[in-house]
């Protein structure tokens, strides 16, 4: 069974990253997942300890942060966060105060001095204790207070306080980090709708979405969400869709059209036939991929967390053999080792790593959301990242799926309009899709037909007017006897034939769409190598459309079970470290999406398998968005790249610095906070692409 957790003021991914690991290793409990984003911790527990696992969760959480609230409500009070913060700006700022003040104040300097690193570092010293009560003692707790007692200790009192006051300093950047990332994720969950207006017994009421069911009929007014996927029964209106797609164009719609949750009414009145409940509604889909996408973590953050877990113990060391062993060896001089030591410590704190990495991740899933993509967990967004092959399917993907009529190639003796005629009052009885293309784009018969016929899998036979029309492919004109000229065009051939004279032939073909090049020309610059189309086409229009957009390969006539093949075919072929992703947006899709390093949903809200199975959701239809997809993934690995480089660079100096005593803690406290507040800001750059 599952449980969620609110834990209320949880802001720190270290902490965070221990409480989700302490958890997971308790009887009973299967998975272990905090949302940092959400302040949520979802368990997945045996159903036996369902009544004492939020006493033993309470445990854990308050061990590490005694101020973090722990319920399974999910309401979240706004005035007592900004309580919060405002409680923390005022104690920065008297002890800033009580800081300067020391330093100037003469034979009073201890006093003011011990008084306002008790201010600043008594939740340090605190918690340090408490965990080494506990037996967790390398921690950052632990480095910062063993180094600001031991500065004390050797008489370095302004010191002391700048690396505590530095260190909260640190502390309240990271949280109002960690709180913007917040509100970044929590404005696209702005788009959940309130109300719904449902007609019940003729009468306009205002009901929760949640209530309304599938066929009842609701109105949307201007300026109001639409709060169910439905079909629009009456009205015109222009839809704001940014919120869904991050497309700033309004769309147009009207009587017939679909529409979805989470779009704003902006004109008219729409009468909406409601075509899903509220649970299976895209504002629902949407908010639950969000919500949950920063539970599933990157590969990077597992070693940052695993690297912190490690490395704070052996620099312990380090810096306890740096204090010791040089006074013995030399015997003497054991002021000077030990505040190398102490500034070895300082500088060695992990936090410049452990909070901007996984602050990078979340500031890439929100900017990608802002643009209208999806993206399931950081761990995807890192995949997205390594992606060299990627397969797609053509139909709906890189094509428009709509047939419509591409060419028109009369023969001589007749004109476009007269072939488009005759093969429209031909095939006005037929419910073919192609028969509804040739309508579509000659606007309907002009003259009804007589004596027609249908052949099955050749075309059909009518008289219109006093003359026998033949419409349909080789095979009718063949059989008929006419003298007919085969087209070499790719697409769908309709030939016409009046009286037994060869009229023409009507070319019919699912389109490219509009983006499609332009997105397969720009993936070969973000580093992708190969390109590859399945589809279940025939040949002739799979090579077309292979052509025409440069991809590597194609593969034709294809059942579901086949492109997996495939795709598993493609995969032990790829360079090594490298992912395959797949493209698509139908139900016989959702296999070699879910097979795929990456699945990439398309179409829209199209197939909710396809959703389900898929990595990555591209809320519009434009293969464009696979390419901002792209480049969003590979900025947030840059930054994350440039933040451990940087971190470990400048820390690894220092630390050699400190130990030969050329640094002191000045020096220390900016390869500690201020190297973390640098990587903290670097990452929070991907929340403004």
């Amino acid at each position: 069974m599952e449980q969620v957790f609110l834990l209320k003021g949880l802001d720190c991914p270290n902490c965070a990253a221990k409480i989700e690991k302490e958890i997971g290793a308790l009887d009973g409990v299967e998975e272990s997942r905090i949302n940092l984003m959400q302040q949520t911790l979802t368990l997945r527990i045996d159903s036996k300890i369902a009544d004492t696992i939020e006493k033993q969760v309470e445990i854990i959480v308050h061990s590490r942060e005694p101020e973090v609230e722990v319920s399974r409500s999910r309401a979240k009070n706004a005035v007592e966060d900004t309580d919060d913060q405002r409680k923390m700006l005022f104690r920065l700022l008297a002890g800033a105060i009580l800081f300067i003040i020391g330093i100037f104040s003469g034979r009073f300097s201890l006093p003011v001095l011990m008084l306002a690193y008790l201010l600043l570092g008594g939740d340090v010293l605190f918690k340090a204790a408490r965990n080494i009560a506990k037996g967790r003692i390398f921690d950052e707790n632990f480095l910062m207070s063993i180094s600001t007692i031991g500065a004390f200790i050797i008489g370095e009192y302004p010191e002391a306080v700048a690396v505590m006051l530095f260190y909260q300093v640190g502390e309240f950047f990271q949280a109002a980090a960690v709180k913007r990332s917040r509100k970044s994720i929590e404005a696209l969950m702005d788009i959940r709708p309130d109300s719904a207006t449902v007609i019940r017994d003729g009468q306009a009421r205002t009901v929760s979405p949640d209530t309304v069911a599938v066929g009842e009929i609701i109105l949307v007014k201007p300026g109001e969400k639409i709060p169910l996927d439905g079909i629009v029964l009456e009205g015109d209106s222009m839809l704001d869709t940014v919120a869904l797609t991050g497309e700033s164009v309004p769309k147009t719609v009207g009587q017939g059209d679909p529409v979805l949750s989470g779009c704003i009414n902006q004109s008219g009145v729409l009468t909406v036939e409601v075509a899903k409940p509220f649970g299976e509604s895209t504002v629902s889909k949407i908010i639950n991929l969000v919500e949950n996408a920063s539970g599933r973590k990157a590969p990077t953050e597992n070693f940052i967390t695993t690297f912190a877990r490690y490395y704070t113990p052996v620099v312990v060391i380090l810096a306890v053999l740096l204090g010791v062993m040089p006074p013995l060896l030399l015997q003497g001089g054991w002021a000077v080792w030990l505040h190398r030591a102490l500034v070895f410590l300082v500088v060695s704190c992990p936090c410049a790593l452990v909070v901007s990495i996984p602050l990078a991740f979340f500031g890439g899933i929100g900017a990608a959301s802002k643009h209208g993509v999806l993206v399931k967990g950081s761990n995807y967004l890192e995949a997205l990242h390594r992606v060299e092959t990627i397969v797609f399917d053509k139909t709906g993907t890189l094509t428009k799926g709509v047939f419509n009529v591409t060419h028109i190639l009369p023969a001589p003796g007749f004109t476009e309009a007269q072939l488009l005629e005759y093969a429209g009052q031909a095939e006005q009885y037929s419910n073919h899709p192609i028969a509804a293309s040739i309508l579509a784009a000659c606007h309907g018969a002009t003259e009804d037909a007589e004596d027609y016929q249908e052949f099955s899998g050749q075309g059909v036979r009518a008289v219109v007017g006093a003359k026998i029309v033949l419409a349909g492919n080789d095979k009718l004109m063949m059989a008929q006897g006419v003298d007919y000229a085969p087209c070499g065009l790719t697409g769908t051939k309709v030939y016409v034939a009046v009286d037994g004279q060869f009229a023409g032939c009507i070319v019919i073909a699912d389109a490219l769409k509009e983006d499609s090049k332009e997105a397969l020309r720009a993936l070969g610059k973000l580093g992708v190598k190969k390109t590859v189309l399945l589809t279940g086409d025939n040949d002739e229009i799979a090579k077309a459309v292979s052509d025409e957009l440069g991809i590597d390969a194609y593969y034709a006539q294809l059942l579901p079970h086949e492109k997996v093949e495939i795709l598993e075919r493609l995969d032990r072929e790829k360079p090594a470290g490298s992912k395959i992703a797949f493209v698509g947006d139908g139900i016989n899709d959702a296999p070699v999406l879910a097979r795929a390093d990456v699945g990439i949903a398309m179409g829209g809200m199209g197939s909710d398998a396809a959703i389900e199975a898929a990595d990555v959701v591209l809320m519009t239809d434009e293969p464009s968005k696979l390419m901002e997809a792209m480049q969003i993934a590979k900025g947030t690995k840059r930054i994350v790249l440039q933040n451990i480089v940087f971190a470990l660079t400048v820390k690894g100096v220092l630390l050699l610095l400190g130990a030969l005593g050329i640094a002191g803690m000045w020096e220390a406290v900016f390869g500690d906070v201020g190297v973390a507040l640098l990587a903290v800001l670097n990452s929070m750059r991907l929340l403004r692409k």
